[in-house]
């Protein structure tokens, strides 16, 4: 990677969407692992940079999920 972006850690992130996700739909995550919490899923794992982190936002979005929280993770 090059320019302003090589330096930048990634950010791990925890993204609650409402209901139990299958398999397919969560396969439209592969970098997140995905975990039910109650009634709903919690997808967490990194993000490069804020374009990554707003694809997956996105992709929530074309899937008719609905959004309940996203949380940057302090660094392990």
């Amino acid at each position: 990677m090059t320019g302003a972006h090589a330096d930048q850690p990634s950010h791990r992130y925890r993204i609650c969407v409402r209901g139990r996700l299958g398999e397919t739909i969560c396969s439209a995550f592969p970098a997140l692992q995905a975990q039910a919490s109650g009634g709903d899923t919690v997808l967490t794992g990194p993000q490069p940079d804020r374009a990554a982190l707003h694809g997956v936002l996105a992709q929530i979005e074309a899937l008719g999920l609905e959004l309940l929280e996203v949380r940057r993770l302090p660094p392990a």
